[in-house]
């Protein structure tokens, strides 16, 4: 039974559908997703399997499968969340730079530590950041690997000022590729834009997001190299998945809150049911 979609209504940038939902037996609560409207659901299905066989710290886990190969999904257990552009929303406008460096450092080190392994998430935008009360996850596993020579903005929805220029021209997605699309979700935290000039990114990021949106895909600094920019001194292996309680704006909290209460209310069985 669907409760709730994740996302308002309109909005861009978002490369699957998403729900919160009462699983069929109506014992549980989770976080529903389907491959978005109008493109090709194979691809897309193939990277949720892929997804569902890892267990990285900082990935939104991809717990059970299902469908036909016409209607896949996937779901996960649900907890509080927000995807990033509702975290802007909620906040009123961009994050304050502490913030944005916790929350890029996090995604940094999610990052790092799936290259590590020859993970290559290839779907990094503001949408795939989905915000805990203890932290960031990343979700949209793979999206854009799931359209590959396709255009971003028709077959995935993604925010093309997240995509690498080189995948324009048919490179495959790549560690570098991560790292610009890592600057792009900065840059959009930091301003509200995914493609923001020079000058509007606050003086403190300014460097790290440009480097990481650098055209030279080998002048890019690695995800460990960002979160050493963001956050010197912290110990690697700390943030990611942690489950300690994040210090967020009280409008973020109480958008969180508000969720939580939502779902419970819609999920509870109703006299005469």
């Amino acid at each position: 039974m669907t409760l709730a979609r994740l996302d308002a209504d309109g909005s861009r940038g978002v490369p699957e559908r998403r729900y919160l939902a009462r699983s069929a037996d109506g014992g549980h609560t989770v976080l529903a997703c389907l491959p978005p409207p109008g493109g090709d659901p194979a691809p897309w299905a193939v990277e949720a399997q892929q997804a569902a066989r890892l267990a990285q710290p900082g990935l939104w886990p991809v717990v059970q499968l299902g469908g036909t190969p016409a209607f896949p999904w996937y779901s996960a257990p649900y907890r509080p969340v927000l995807p990033l552009p509702a975290v802007l929303a909620a906040h009123g406008g961009p994050l304050p730079e502490p913030l944005v460096r916790t929350l890029g450092g996090t995604l940094a080190e999610a990052l790092a530590s799936a290259h590590v392994l020859g993970i290559v998430h290839g779907g990094v935008c503001p949408a795939g950041v989905l915000l805990t009360a203890c932290g960031p996850l990343l979700g949209c596993f793979g999206a854009t690997r799931a359209n590959p020579g396709a255009s971003p903005t028709a077959a995935t929805g993604l925010d093309t000022g997240c995509l690498a220029p080189e995948l324009a021209s048919g490179s495959p997605a790549d560690r570098t590729a991560d790292s610009y699309a890592l600057g792009a979700v900065l840059a959009y935290a930091a301003t509200g834009h995914t493609v923001p000039e020079r000058q509007e990114i606050p003086a403190g990021l300014r460097d790290v997001i440009t480097a990481c949106r650098s055209r030279d895909p080998q002048s890019r600094p690695e995800p460990a190299q960002v979160l050493a920019e963001l956050l010197p001194g912290a110990a690697y292996g700390t943030l990611a998945g942690s489950t300690e309680p994040m210090s967020l704006p009280g409008r973020v909290v109480e958008a969180l809150s508000r969720q939580s209460a939502e779902v419970l209310a819609a999920a509870l069985p109703t006299q005469g049911r």
